[in-house]
């Protein structure tokens, strides 16, 4: 059986594969703190006809000869790159400008929370600051779940994660809460599991380890908080565009690669005539 048929078959499934990436990318074009992807291939080992040999005193060295067996994934990547912000003026509403993660989760999640981009986030009955499915905000240093005093007529989050209160006296206090920031080694180690959230793993931070420390220190290279602002997404649809034509004409190239290779098959068998 010709090698060309397996070759055009691993091409057309790794394309098949970039275009459902690249369909889930722009599907989630105006999801707030989404990131993209993007899909890597890699060749697969190639069959040696004949090896290589060294130049002596009579002739000159001979390259090896190598036919390619096809492509495979080299690897999906999740792009951090920032995306841009949206105003929209509500207090709880909060973009990490820089690096960083919010880390949310439920009360048993404490020491292993989930991490997010996006910082759509709401008061409860509770007076628990939760995200959209109801889990918490951790605080930072590990404090735990942030929960805004009732006492509090107003309150204000400053770009360190601080708290500040209003009373009924006009008076500003201080909550004692502070809203946390993960910083991660290696973001795109990160592990998506849907819902805007992702789960650490040992190739994001060494040994997996998830601290939750303030937003804005210099120390860590946390990035500061914007309240008042949400970060959108940060796929591109003008690339995302130009990789779906490349990844379809790509497509096309290897089908053409199978229907001529089935060509030359149905000449070998016509030879019995």
């Amino acid at each position: 059986m010709l090698r060309s048929l397996y070759s055009g078959v691993s091409g057309m499934r790794g394309f098949q594969t970039k275009l459902d990436v690249i369909g889930n990318n722009i599907a989630n074009v105006n999801t707030i703190g989404f990131k993209g992807s993007r899909v890597m291939f890699k060749d697969i080992l190639s069959q040696t006809v004949s090896g290589a040999s060294a130049a002596d005193d009579n002739r000159g060295g001979v390259n090896a000869q190598q036919v390619g067996l096809g492509v495979s994934l080299a690897a999906i990547d999740t792009v951090h790159t920032p995306g841009s912000a949206m105003t929209t003026n509500v207090t709880t509403d909060l973009r990490v400008n820089g690096d960083g993660f919010f880390a949310v989760g439920t009360t048993a999640q404490v020491d292993a929370p989930y991490l997010t981009r996006s910082g759509n986030f709401t008061l409860d009955a509770s007076r628990n600051l939760v995200n959209a499915e109801g889990l918490h905000v951790m605080g930072a240093e590990g404090a735990g779940p942030i929960v805004i005093p009732d006492d509090i007529v107003s309150f204000s989050i400053s770009q360190n994660g601080d708290i500040m209160g209003v009373d009924a006296t006009g008076a500003t206090v201080a909550t004692g809460q502070k809203i946390g920031v993960v910083k991660v080694v290696n973001p795109s180690g990160l592990e998506k599991i849907g819902g805007n959230l992702y789960r650490m793993t040992a190739n994001a931070n060494p040994d997996g380890a998830l601290t939750v420390g303030a937003p804005g220190n210099p120390e860590t290279g946390t990035g500061t908080l914007i309240s008042g602002q949400l970060e959108m997404s940060n796929v591109d649809l003008t690339g995302e565009f130009t990789e779906m034509i490349i990844a379809q004409r790509g497509f096309q190239a290897n089908s053409r690669i199978i229907t001529t290779s089935d060509e030359v098959l149905q000449e070998v068998v016509n030879l019995k005539r």
